[in-house]
């Protein structure tokens, strides 16, 4: 039997991670509800799972993570069972949720080509999603959105909103060597390639 002040903090580490799931999945749906707009998926979610098969002597608990997703009141796997683009938005939206509960005051989050495989209507809702998250943060002192695409129409879609008026080109200059140049999001109609 352990010891009570072992067995106090490894009952209060439980909650603890209980309290955190419940924190992630309430943004993850929330997030999902707002920004996906397919008729197949309700919300999706992690679940957890302990692991029983952890041995007396290790007093680690071992946790199995997986996303689900729902739909009335069945819970299906995501896992080999939905689309690129699909896994392309929850993967996302999970970063996004984890971002929201563990990084207090985070000031830069970053996304990497964020369109890659996702239609036009979930690029659109992704862009007015991201728009809410820089408006819900645009007292924090230090945040900044750092979005590298080749997706123009993506980025007129978020310069549309107030808070988004510049963004950056990286391209070749005379000699070859990479070049940053500040652009207005109003511009981009008028680039030549």
């Amino acid at each position: 039997m352990l010891p009570l002040p072992v067995d106090s903090f490894s009952r209060a580490i439980m909650k603890f991670h209980s309290m955190k799931m419940e924190e992630i999945n309430k943004i993850i749906r929330d997030l999902w509800r707002s920004t996906y707009r397919g008729q197949d998926i309700e919300y999706i979610e992690i679940r957890s799972d302990a692991d029983e098969n952890v041995s007396a002597s290790d007093k680690r608990r071992n946790y199995n993570y997986r996303v689900v997703m729902l739909k009335g009141d069945t819970a299906l796997d995501m896992r080999g069972r939905c689309s690129a683009g699909q896994k392309v938005l929850a993967s996302l939206i999970i970063r996004l949720a984890l971002a929201e509960t563990f990084c207090l005051n985070c000031g830069i989050l970053a996304l990497d080509e964020p369109t890659t495989n996702l239609d036009r209507e979930n690029i659109e809702s992704l862009a007015h999603a991201l728009v809410e998250i820089i408006k819900s943060r645009s007292q924090q002192r230090n945040f900044q959105l750092l979005v590298i695409t080749h997706d123009e129409d993506f980025v007129e879609l978020l310069g549309r909103s107030e808070y988004v008026e510049k963004f950056y080109r990286i391209k070749k200059n005379i000699e070859q060597c990479s070049q940053i140049v500040t652009c207005s999001v109003s511009s981009l109609g008028s680039y030549v390639h």
